[in-house]
Parts: structure tokens; sequence; C-alpha cells
């Protein structure tokens, strides 16, 4: 009996050890949050995937020089409980975004805000 509990205290031991990493999230942790940039500009890719869904735009600087930026949205399940589907973004969709710009200075933002061609906003599904 003695035994039979240790293993499984063991086991339990084990198994806590080996899933702490997987508790571990980055959320927000490469974006600075205390600041906002805005990017309008043509849908190029959307990617509706796990862990995180990805946007892909080209935008414009102020001299007018196309700059390909890259959207974090939270997870799909997320954007589905907001109402997104896979189509909701498609290449060619004209777009503006905000959010939270990439501390590394990289063309990257987490989102949150987008706004359609005519100014309807769609949810960005906030939380990580």
């Amino acid at each position: 009996m003695k035994t039979r509990t240790l293993t499984i205290a063991a086991l339990a031991v084990v198994f806590l050890t080996n899933s702490l990493p997987l508790l571990a999230h980055h959320g927000t942790a490469s974006y600075d949050t205390s600041k906002t940039v805005t990017v309008k500009g043509t849908v190029t890719d959307f990617q509706f995937m796990n862990p995180h869904v990805l946007l892909f735009l080209d935008g414009k600087d102020d001299n007018g020089n196309v700059q390909k930026w890259q959207g974090e949205l939270t997870s799909p399940n997320h954007l589905e409980r907001a109402g997104w589907t896979r189509t909701s973004l498609k290449p060619g969709d004209q777009i503006t975004i905000s959010g939270f710009p990439a501390k590394s200075g990289a063309n990257s933002m987490w989102i949150s805000k987008v706004l359609q061609a005519d100014g309807t906003p769609l949810n960005p599904g906030l939380g990580n």
C-alpha cells in the first residue's frame, strides 16, 4: 500500500513538473503596451489558426512606400465567439488596424482594433 502511494505521488510530481511550461503564455510580452500604432492597408494574408490568428497587410509610410505589416490577434476560438470566421478577412480587403507595436521595432503589432473599409469595426475578441 505504501509503495502504491509513493508511486502515485512520484507520478503526480513528474506530471506537474513537466506540465508547468504549458501554463506559461507569452501574450503581449513582445509588444510595447504603452504605445499604439495605426496602419491602413490591403490584406495580403489571413491565417485563422492556433495559437494566434495572424494578419498580414501592405500599408504605406508617410512617403507612400509600401510597408509589409504583420498583426497578431487572439486565438481562433476567441475570435469565433466574437463573430469571426475564416473568411472574415480576405486578401485584397482594405482595412485599418491599431494595436501595440513590437518592442523590436519590426512592422508587427498586437491588434486591438480592426476597421473595415467602410469604418465598420470587427470585434478583436480581446484576450490572449
